[in-house]
């Protein structure tokens, strides 16, 4: 079986932000407090990083503000700003393998997905919005008398950002880089499970030359120093991509503080719809990808795989050979195709969601169990002869673990597809350019992909429906997020 983990490779990471970071300046948080992350290739500790909560907040928060109202960042010329967020990329690329590594051992991906996808993304995602920054444009409007109207784009002003486990530093510049492209200045919390590349992209502002205040990053846990950025009066928008629950925490705090702006980018269930006329091969492969691509720890993760009943048996058949020649192992082996889940606390729901499924009647065909007595490997699992009403087919598992569902007709499966609190995500693997777009116009999500899966641009917008999200990340969609429109009326 290809799911057997190798001997641990040793591997030397260089770690040099462990601090807060407020004014371009690293610093211990104000109680003293450090946390661990923690290695989750081997369960054990990687270094202990400063814990910000509300005090520091307090602190990050003026700092931003007095950079936004006061500093030279608003007067700032916006092709300046598009020169530091191009300086910024460049300096990541040449921090590639320093990056891809650090990204690696605290978050558990391979070495070798963090370096093409992770870091290379990055570096786009930055370069696309720099080159947005001197284009942010108002519209004249002809109203009616003798008047001359036109509206400005102005920044948002102070924006608290909170960043997810999964993608920590490409997740960090979906967040980081329209905001400053359009002239904000950000308060960041990463992910308390992975702080590392985030602080040293956060000395890498630094030495791009980012003004003091307009950045500001504070590694912590989510019901203190996540809470205290939604609920500050002094932030006028919030942007958190993570679960739908802590989605729900985020609104409740921005409505009840000052009525922030939020955007959200929360949960998945998404449904992959392969009927019988499709290349069964490159459906079986495109559905392995779409679920099991980063330890099945994506938001927008295939995860709910319909199958006409045609082909259901040679399609389950396939997909669970697939599975088993998964390679699972050391992230820093460049074999490896599947390092371990995040955290331990992932792990074990991880393992629940297994459980549940074999106790409520799924058929287990590959998988099921844990990799190793160390770390946090979990098997690719995949389940056959799923129904809509298990748990395992509602929510939302956040790792590598299948439900393949049998289906007659598209008018059933655009139905049962549509059931889930959800719409982040869907695909259709077919020939028939009608069923295509039957499916594309008629499950609700924010992505439908056709023949193909997790095909991601910045250039592209990227967002959910229903409890999936509000609003878009990417592409001229994700400036529109951190600006406010301004309509100015002259008399003549």
């Amino acid at each position: 079986m290809a799911s057997v983990l190798p001997p641990p490779i040793e591997s030397q990471v260089p770690i040099s932000a462990t601090k807060i970071l407020i004014n371009n300046r690293w610093m211990p948080s104000v109680s003293g407090k450090t946390f661990a992350t923690i290695n989750p290739a081997t369960g054990e500790e990687i270094c202990q990083v400063a814990e910000a909560d509300a005090a520091d907040v307090d602190k990050a928060v003026s700092a931003a503000r007095a950079a936004f109202e006061r500093g030279p960042w608003r007067r700032m010329a916006a092709s300046e700003r598009g020169r530091l967020l191009h300086r910024l990329a460049d300096l990541i690329e040449a921090h590639t393998e320093e990056l891809a590594r650090l990204e690696s051992l605290d978050n558990g991906k391979p070495v070798s997905v963090a370096r093409a996808v992770d870091v290379a993304a990055t570096v786009g995602c930055y370069r696309y919005f720099a080159g947005w920054a001197d284009k942010v444009q108002g519209k004249t409007i002809p109203i009616d008398g003798d008047f001359f109207c036109y509206t400005r784009l102005e920044p948002v002003g102070v924006v608290g950002q909170i960043i997810p486990w999964n993608f920590p530093m490409l997740m960090q510049a979906w967040k980081l880089a329209p905001a400053l492209a359009t002239g904000n200045t950000v308060v960041m919390k990463p992910a308390e499970q992975t702080p590392l590349s985030a602080l040293r992209v956060g000395e890498l502002i630094a030495e791009a030359g980012f003004p003091d205040g307009v950045v500001n990053l504070l590694p912590g846990y989510g019901p203190t120093a996540g809470a205290a950025i939604a609920g500050h009066m002094d932030v006028d928008k919030v942007a958190f991509t993570g679960s739908t629950e802590v989605g729900h925490l985020i609104m409740e705090a921005a409505a009840r503080s000052n009525l922030k702006r939020v955007t959200l980018e929360l949960g998945g269930k998404s449904p992959n719809i392969v009927f019988a006329d499709t290349d069964l091969d490159e459906a079986v492969e495109g559905a392995h990808f779409g679920l099991f691509f980063n330890h099945g720890q994506c938001c927008c993760a295939g995860s709910r795989v319909f199958v006409e009943e045609r082909i259901y048996d040679q399609f389950v058949e396939k997909s669970s050979a697939r599975a088993r020649r998964r390679t699972v192992g050391d992230p820093f082996d460049p074999t490896t195709e599947q390092g371990p889940q995040v955290d331990e606390a992932q792990f074990e729901k991880v393992l629940g969601y297994i459980e549940s499924g074999r106790q409520e009647g799924a058929k287990l065909v590959c998988g099921g169990d844990r990799v190793g007595s160390r770390g946090y490997f979990v098997q690719p699992t995949v389940f056959a002869d799923v129904n809509d009403e298990m748990k395992i087919a509602r929510e939302e598992i956040f790792g590598p673990v299948m439900s393949i569902i049998p289906f007659k007709t598209l008018d059933e499966v655009v139905d049962r597809a549509n059931r889930t609190t959800y719409g982040l995500a869907a695909a259709v693997w077919t020939r028939d350019i009608q069923k295509a777009h039957a499916i594309a116009n008629s499950v609700r999500a924010g992505t439908v992909w056709v023949n193909c899966y997790n095909v991601l641009d910045t250039r592209a917008p990227f967002g959910g429906f229903k409890q999936s999200g509000i609003g878009r990340e990417l592409g001229e969609y994700g400036l529109q997020q951190y600006t406010e429109v301004k309509t100015v009326t002259v008399k003549l």
